[in-house]
């Protein structure tokens, strides 16, 4: 149950209750939220996560990719910042302030329109800022936090912390984040580039990206991180997984990594066909494979 203060009239942001997580995940699956909340702004959201109690749960979305929700859904908060946290400018020649819920994409076309090179792989990531900086989400050789010069955090009393990229312990899709602390922004750093040959590589990868991952079914991004000097499709397909199916959910055809709901698929038939996967390539290949999804929320009760 949320508990919220006296401060919940003062709210401009959108409160829904018992919202259907499926319409907000790129897996198209999930529960109900007991709450989603869309912010405004950051103000809006530091008054929104102050009037909450220390026990309620809280739970971010951007544009719901790398996740898994569970079909019980989840108890208490979800802070939706796509479309909410979408503040996007230059403070600089060669540096970006950007809110948490740009998505990627956005970061990668307005940095070539500027002339900077270097963050157009960021094309290639199906994600908010946000996301991508809490995993260090990365694409075609490029890594998120390559490009980070400070961040400003938000803790669960709605307080706002500025920290620089040097604070953080940052390795391959980890980011040692406070628990309890999420990005509202970045600042990046950028350096200059030529426009028609950044326009051309954002072109080239979305091109190899739609060539080498199934872009037109619903999935969730890269299952599996790749074990050091090894990849993950690899060692799935080796096993002979390409097309493996439990229920509407299956291990792409087009790239092993990747598993797509057909139509109709559950969380809870994705999560276990992760599990059989998982088990598959240590009985087979030796190897255990660790998740790059997060897998959130409450199974339905039997």
């Amino acid at each position: 149950m949320l508990t919220m203060a006296n401060n919940s009239n003062t709210m401009e942001g959108v409160l829904l209750d018992n919202e259907p997580l499926a319409r907000y995940t790129s897996w198209r699956v999930g529960g109900l939220a007991d709450y989603m909340y869309k912010p405004s702004g950051i103000a809006d959201l530091q008054n929104y996560l102050s009037g909450l109690a220390n026990s309620d749960n809280v739970v971010w979305l951007g544009l719901g990719s790398n996740v898994l929700v569970r079909d019980g859904g989840i108890r208490g908060s979800v802070i939706y910042t796509r479309g909410c946290l979408s503040e996007i400018k230059f403070t600089s020649s060669d540096e970006m302030y950007v809110e948490a819920g740009v998505p990627c994409a956005h970061v990668a076309k307005q940095s070539v329109d500027k002339g900077l090179a270097g963050a157009e792989f960021l094309a290639g990531i199906p994600g908010t800022m946000g996301g991508a900086l809490t995993m260090n989400a990365g694409a075609f050789g490029g890594e998120v936090w390559d490009l980070v010069s400070s961040v400003v955090v938000i803790n669960k009393n709605g307080d706002l912390i500025t920290k620089r990229a040097e604070e953080f312990e940052v390795a391959y899709r980890t980011v040692n984040l406070n628990e309890g602390e999420w990005f509202v922004s970045a600042t990046l750093k950028i350096p200059k580039g030529d426009d028609q040959q950044g326009k051309e590589r954002i072109r080239q990868l979305l091109a190899k990206r739609s060539e080498t991952q199934p872009t037109n079914l619903p999935s969730g991004g890269s299952v599996f991180r790749n074990p050091e000097g090894d990849h993950a499709a690899r060692l799935i397909e080796a096993c002979g997984l390409k097309g493996y199916q439990i229920g509407e959910a299956e291990v792409s055809e087009k790239h092993a990594n990747f598993i797509v709901n057909k139509g109709g698929a559950t969380a809870s038939q994705i999560e276990e066909l992760i599990t059989y996967v998982r088990r598959a390539v240590i009985d087979k290949q030796g190897v255990e494979l660790q998740t790059e999804v997060r897998i959130i929320g409450e199974a339905l009760s039997k």
